[in-house]
């Protein structure tokens, strides 16, 4: 009978009978009950996909309110006169990123098919054949991972900031989204991959645990940064021919910084929660505890990372500087969000704050070496999401509890090496970020080298001194009543008597 198992008709049979009726009029109401379970629970099911599709519409939101946070915080970061520039290139990782990932992105990332193998996926390019119901795959869950494959673009133009021409953001943008990003995701993420630990078949029988994509979203865009910054070179000035420290290159606008940084915390609120991607699962053998009890938990142990990364910092650089300094405490904290990433899931909350003040000295520390290196990140990305981003993976493989990882990725899979679990998800680890760090080095460095060698990565040194705002985007970001921004009068400069082109009024 459609709707009961095996037994079931019999035994509601034999209740129905019990209460009083007799052995014919409990089996035909028995019969008809049995009819239709099989409406229940295909509503259940369908009530149970709508909420677990609206939690990731949700979190989708929030993922890609993190391009409003990125935007401020880049344009606080930079000069006055490249303000338009940055924000330009925040706008065009969305928009081309866009375009890439539903060509090709998601289908490299995520595609299933008979011809799918560990590197690669070979399906689902420009979304055909979705949704699958195959294999869970709704529009919603595409829409989710576009917002996490664009993060990493919008790190990557941070580290390039002020100097880079514009054709080379719309070149590596759509690169590094529609390729070089979801090879990573597919090793992590897909159950077809080869790295991660919600694959079928895991690396030493674990799998490496990077919940929310400290390797996969935040190395990925730093490394990447990391070397366009290296090709290109520090922007003009900012260190002397000697290999001295040159002029001060600070951001133009500390509350843009801060305003930017408090969007982000709030974007991270579905970064991480929201990489649970369904909410209405509950836990084996409990009524009260399912990943919801997860995705509290998930904010939890993000707020408290970024806040021990914070106050790390600011008594840190109080400490070094003998100042209270509120954008290096705005960086210390996103440094605390991107280590916690991996981990977010599987750790308690106190060991959130270890891994939040651990990657607050990372930061700095590589902070302090880039500086000796005359390496220039107008943002840090390099060092807060490539440095900040490893450390969690490493974190990962020390602190994860076992019952959390059980229920968030099931039996079988590795747990800290602090909290007994041996090795393995460790080695896992480290494997994740040696292999993450090749694969951006082997795709990004011969596209910045070509890019480089063609002439279209860095701008001219004039438009460089000048500004990109003024040279290529017709204009400042800053008027007062309808005049550029620009020194005071009696500053101006002027025709001088004897004709020189450029002088000072006295």
């Amino acid at each position: 009978m459609a709707g009961c198992v095996d037994g079931d008709l019999s035994v509601l049979t034999g209740l129905l009978a019990a209460s009083g009726l007799n052995n014919a009029s409990s089996s035909q109401v028995g019969e008809l009950l049995c009819s239709k379970f099989d409406g229940v629970s295909a509503t259940l099911s369908s009530h149970t996909l709508a909420v677990d599709s609206i939690y990731l519409l949700f979190s989708t939101y929030l993922v890609f309110s993190m391009q409003i946070g990125f935007a401020m915080l880049c344009a606080g970061s930079v000069r006055a006169k490249n303000t338009m520039n940055i924000m330009m290139t925040n706008v065009l990782d969305a928009a081309a990123g866009g375009i890439s990932f539903y060509l090709f992105g998601f289908g490299f990332a995520f595609g299933r098919s008979a011809q799918s193998n560990r590197f690669i996926g070979s399906n689902f390019y420009a979304l055909k054949d979705m949704p699958s119901e195959v294999n869970g795959f709704d529009y919603s869950f595409f829409l989710f991972q576009w917002s996490f494959a664009i993060a990493a673009a919008g790190i990557t133009s941070g580290s390039i900031a002020e100097r880079t021409q514009f054709v080379a953001y719309l070149v590596y943008s759509s690169f590094l989204t529609g390729f070089v990003y979801p090879i990573v995701a597919h090793w992590v993420w897909s159950v077809d991959g080869w790295l991660g630990a919600a694959a079928t078949s895991r690396l030493f029988g674990v799998g490496a645990i990077d919940f929310a994509g400290s390797g996969v979203v935040h190395m990925v865009g730093g490394i990447a940064g990391l070397w366009g910054a290296y090709i290109e070179g520090p922007r003009l000035g900012k260190y002397t021919r000697d290999g001295k420290p040159g002029m001060d290159m600070k951001g133009h606008n500390a509350s843009l910084v801060v305003l930017g940084s408090f969007l982000l915390w709030f974007g991270w609120f579905g970064f991480n929660p929201g990489s649970y991607v369904k909410i209405v699962v509950p836990y084996e053998g409990s009524s009260f505890e399912g990943n919801w009890s997860g995705v509290g938990r998930t904010g939890v142990t993000t707020t408290l990372a970024g806040c021990a990364a914070a106050l790390t910092t600011l008594f840190a650089r109080r400490w070094f500087t003998g100042h209270w300094n509120v954008t290096d405490v705005c960086n210390g904290l996103l440094g605390g969000f991107a280590a916690i990433t991996a981990g977010c899931a599987v750790v308690e909350p106190w060991a959130a704050i270890i891994c939040g003040f651990g990657a607050a000295w990372v930061l700095m520390g590589f902070n302090y070496l880039a500086n000796k290196a005359k390496y220039d990140d107008p943002l840090e990305a390099a060092q807060l999401h490539g440095g900040c981003g490893a450390w969690g993976l490493v974190f990962t493989g020390l602190f994860a509890r076992e019952k959390y990882v059980l229920e968030g990725y099931g039996p079988g899979r590795g747990h800290g090496l602090f909290m007994g679990g041996g090795g393995r998800l460790l080695a896992a680890q480290l494997v994740e970020i040696l292999v993450v760090m090749g694969w951006v080095t082997v795709t990004m460095v011969p596209c910045f080298w070509f890019l480089n060698k063609s002439s279209l990565l860095r701008i001219s040194p004039e438009d460089e001194m000048e500004g990109m705002d003024l040279t290529s985007h017709g204009g400042q970001a800053y008027y007062i009543d309808e005049s550029p921004l620009g020194p005071p009068q009696s500053f101006a400069k002027t025709q001088t008597p004897e004709g020189s082109k450029h002088g000072f009024e006295n």
